[in-house]
């Protein structure tokens, strides 16, 4: 028997508070009232079912200077019913993983009636996220005291009122004693160890406890290439021939580590769940608007857009957009190379220090310039993606990928490619890729962490002092706390760390055989990375909801993707070397027909490696199996239950009929 919401009490005269909604300061009573009635309101009224209160002093008064701070919570019930509308999978007492179910709530481990830790607080936060997400219109025309902000069925009204500028911000707060013991063993102490993965994911998610595992992960398996690659580098610059032996090491280095990483991700994810987890029927996303209407497959209800109005939006306004960019970033390319002709003209002139150095400076130029086009690219992508309006939270996330990888590969490497094969000037080539490498390292650096930490540091120094100023007789540890959070900068996702990886993973494979001491250069700087990603996490941006990942998603292929070209351009630039030139002098054509034939050999060895190494460990396979037999098993049953009750019902209808 399902054990629904309306059955059970769910309200509380107090709760632990968890999420914390900002209103812009003009917002009209109405309106405040008709958003708190959606939230506490039953499910079966289109309501969340969750508890809200403003933000109060300990005399249970609204704070004045900010009464347009509410708290969001709920009862230990509704955060249990909410695990299995969400489908959590947790551990049972016989140690398989299965989906969480109110009913059957004694039979997983940890699990006490009078235990509040069986759900951890990013997991509460989540649920409340989601069930925020899905409060949809449904009789509204407008939000109540905003005429101009139009409702229609099916539309997110978290999405509306923050588009309307009614609602500000949504966020999770911190929880500051665990935050501490967090950082106590993950970054304080700066010691060369292993990130301690299952807390963060126990505090953050396990979306971003697998962007930490993956940047672990691949900056140990940069170790090899860069102790590999100094001597290549300090002894035997020139002998192109010598790097056939540094290049298809680097060819079996990337795809084993990739094929590896699969491999440990699937442990990660089935010890915490989400390889369990059911994704097949997502939810719609909060941005997904349309007609209210009859999902065909679920038969629930949701908005429906039609699909061909989505792909018109793509192939008329998105890909002609994206070729322009393009475009423009080819001719940002041609203006550099312009540069870096003018500087090395004005050295052969001069032939002095000043012009030496001079001439990285046109390289320097380029790489900041290629950081700012990146971002601003960014942004348009984001609108024109959110634009397309697509249902599901992982196709708005392809496309999206989609869209900012094609540009920035070519941004960041079009020029690379056009050194190499147009110009085939080698030595411009190591000095472009040096500069652009270290380049874009530094400017992450800043951009990312230092920056942000120095304005948050201010930022905390303000808001004491104003704490001071206030005198405030109000519960101070959580009104300071919801004060500071709140101008905090919002963790925007593992987007732009993930793409930082992958041009660095294209740096180091792409030119492995021209400048192999990219790994170092890449290792130092994951080492600092993961220390100052750690602390951008704990104290420069909000805490982030948590989002339940089963992988790294389509970065994954991505970097598979760049592997692939990576053998293309490798064995092309030895092909290119005057060593191999030298073997045929004569015929150009059998040189490049045996360049061609080696690059065929070793991409099907990288094929065969990764058919040859399983995706997930065998003691993986076989407890999903077993899962799969045993879900399967008790379908059979109930159907011969069901089947054996009608069998018992033919027997009285006929005995009444006989009667009539």
């Amino acid at each position: 028997m399902k054990v629904t919401l309306s059955a059970l009490n769910t309200s509380e005269s107090s709760f632990t508070p968890l999420v914390v909604i900002e209103l812009a300061q003009d917002v009209k009573e109405e309106t405040k009232e008709w958003l708190k009635n959606r939230i506490i309101a039953k499910k079966e009224d289109g309501g969340a079912q969750l508890l809200f209160r403003p933000l109060l002093n300990k005399y249970e008064q609204e704070t004045l200077e900010n009464q347009n701070l509410y708290l969001v919570g709920a009862s230990k019930i509704r955060m249990l019913l909410g695990a299995e509308a969400v489908g959590l999978v947790k551990e049972c007492n016989d140690n398989t993983m299965r989906a969480f179910t109110y009913r059957t709530r004694q039979n997983f481990k940890g699990f006490d009636d009078n235990n509040d830790d069986f759900l951890t607080m990013a997991e509460c936060q989540f649920i409340i996220k989601h069930e925020l997400e899905n409060l949809r219109a449904k009789d509204e025309k407008m939000i109540p005291g905003y005429p101009q902000a139009k409702l229609y069925p099916g539309k997110s009204l978290l999405r509306r009122l923050l588009t309307s500028g009614i609602v500000i911000q949504v966020f999770p707060l911190h929880d500051n004693e665990a935050l501490k013991k967090l950082e106590d063993s993950w970054y304080t102490r700066f010691a060369l160890k292993y990130q301690p993965i299952d807390r963060i994911r126990g505090y953050f998610g396990e979306t971003i406890a697998l962007y930490f595992g993956f940047l672990e992960y691949f900056t140990f398996a940069l170790i090899p290439m860069a102790v590999i690659g100094l001597p290549y580098y300090l002894f035997v610059w020139e002998d192109y021939d010598k790097y056939v032996i540094f290049a298809s090491f680097n060819l079996i280095w990337s795809t084993v580590i990739l094929e590896v990483w699969k491999r440990g991700c699937a442990n990660m994810t089935y010890r915490w769940g989400t390889l369990l987890m059911k994704r097949k029927f997502e939810e719609p996303r909060p941005g997904f608007h349309g007609v209210l209407g009859i999902n065909p497959i679920t038969g629930k209800e949701e908005p429906l857009y039609p699909s061909y109005k989505r792909q018109l939006r793509i192939y008329l306004v998105s890909l002609p957009f994206v070729c322009l960019c393009l475009y423009f970033s080819l001719y940002v390319m041609m203006i550099y190379f312009d540069l870096e002709v003018w500087a090395l003209g004005l050295h052969e002139n001069s032939g002095s220090e000043w012009t030496s150095v001079l001439l990285y400076v046109p390289s320097i130029i380029y790489a900041i310039v290629i950081e700012i086009m990146n971002r601003l690219y960014r942004y348009a992508a984001e609108f024109l993606t959110s634009w397309e309006n697509h249902r599901l939270e992982s196709a708005y996330q392809n496309h999206l990928i989609l869209k900012v990888l094609v540009f920035n590969f070519l941004n960041c490497f079009a020029s690379l490619f056009y050194i190499a094969f147009v110009l085939k000037d080698m030595k411009l080539l190591r000095q472009s890729l040096a500069t652009l490498l270290i380049t874009s390292q530094i400017l992450n650096q800043i951009v990312e962490s230092l920056l942000p930490y120095w304005l948050q540091r201010k930022h905390g120094v303000r808001v004491k002092r104003k704490m001071q100023a206030l005198k405030t007789d109000s519960d101070a540890t959580l009104y300071e706390q919801v004060i500071l959070e709140k101008e905090m900068g919002t963790y925007l996702g593992t987007f732009d760390d993930y793409l930082e990886l992958f041009l660095q993973f294209g740096y180091v494979s792409l030119f492995s055989c021209v400048y192999p001491l990219a790994a170092a250069f890449a290792v130092l700087n994951n080492f600092t990375e993961v220390n100052s990603d750690a602390l951008k996490m704990c104290r420069v941006f909000k805490r982030p909801f948590s989002e339940p990942s089963a992988s790294i998603g389509v970065w994954q292929l991505a970097f598979e993707t760049m592997s692939v070209i990576s053998v293309v351009t490798n064995c092309a630039l030895i092909g290119m070397s005057p060593q191999v030139n030298a073997i045929f002098p004569e015929s150009k054509a059998d040189l490049i027909l045996i360049v061609v034939a080696v690059e065929h050999a070793l991409l099907a060895l990288k094929f065969i490696l990764a058919f040859a190494i399983p995706d997930k460990p065998r003691h993986i396979q076989v407890k999903l199996a077993r899962l799969e037999f045993e879900s399967l098993e008790a379908l059979k049953q109930q159907q011969m239950k069901l089947v054996t009750e009608n069998l018992k019902e033919e027997p009285k209808e006929s005995g009444k009929e006989k009667a009539t």
